[in-house]
């Protein structure tokens, strides 16, 4: 009975975990350049003294949906959509070189070329500049070039634009890294201007995900009731002896 009642407990756990994980992609539907995360069971026995009778079913995220978003036209020179395995080279808060996919650029007081959350964006020498009151143009390889007033266009520094050849991994702060430490920027890479790419988080397939999560979570509480009961039953039988 008891065997039950652990085996149904940790599906009803790990339906749980799967819930939260495609909740969490479903409410980054609209977010700019986010992956979704993908979601996979495992089996794990119990181990202890004696035998190992016992398994566990464990949700775990095996990664993230390497798929590109769809790219969409804004006319803004600051957007940019990577194209391809390109990413955009980030400072993130704890001072290590991250990366993302969201390109929604922004000039802070300072001058200085930042994301929609405040982190630098870093070219080929660092964090990126650009001289105040400028029209800035990006090409498609990350070159910036800025215009002041009626001078000629000057280029002030280049994106730093990196292709993994191995899949990035998230952090807690939502920026990717690689397992090897920063990677070198590649200049086969390439980037549309006045553009930005979407989430590739299908709403209609997460939504039937989280209904079939649910389903599967009613069952192993049906499953939970049923011992529950059978144990009673089996509880007044030994007390009629």
């Amino acid at each position: 009975m008891d065997r039950l009642i652990y085996l149904s407990m940790a599906g009803a756990k790990a339906t749980m975990q799967r819930q939260e994980v495609l909740a969490n992609n479903l409410a980054n539907a609209s977010t700019t350049g986010f992956r979704a995360e993908l979601q996979a069971f495992r089996a794990v026995p119990v181990r202890g003294e004696g035998a190992s009778t016992r398994v566990y079913a464990l949700e775990s995220t095996v990664g993230h949906d390497q798929r590109p978003g769809p790219v969409q036209g804004t006319g803004r020179s600051l957007d940019v959509a990577m194209q391809g395995n390109a990413w955009l080279a980030v400072q993130s808060l704890d001072g290590t070189e991250a990366y993302t996919r969201a390109g929604a650029l922004q000039v802070d007081a300072e001058g200085q070329l930042v994301t929609p959350t405040g982190l630098p964006v870093l070219g080929d020498g660092g964090p990126v500049t650009l001289p105040a009151n400028a029209a800035i143009d990006i090409g498609p390889d990350g070159t910036i070039s800025a215009t002041v007033g009626n001078q000629r266009p000057q280029q002030v520094g280049r994106l730093k634009l990196v292709t993994p050849e191995a899949p990035l991994v998230r952090g807690t702060d939502g920026l990717f890294r690689a397992a090897d430490g920063d990677l070198p920027a590649d200049a086969n890479a390439r980037l549309q201007a006045g553009a930005l790419e979407g989430s590739n988080v299908s709403p209609v397939e997460t939504m039937v995900a989280m209904i079939a999560a649910a389903r599967q979570f009613e069952h192993q509480m049906k499953m939970l009731q049923g011992a529950e009961q059978r144990e009673q039953a089996a509880q007044k039988l030994l007390g009629q002896t």
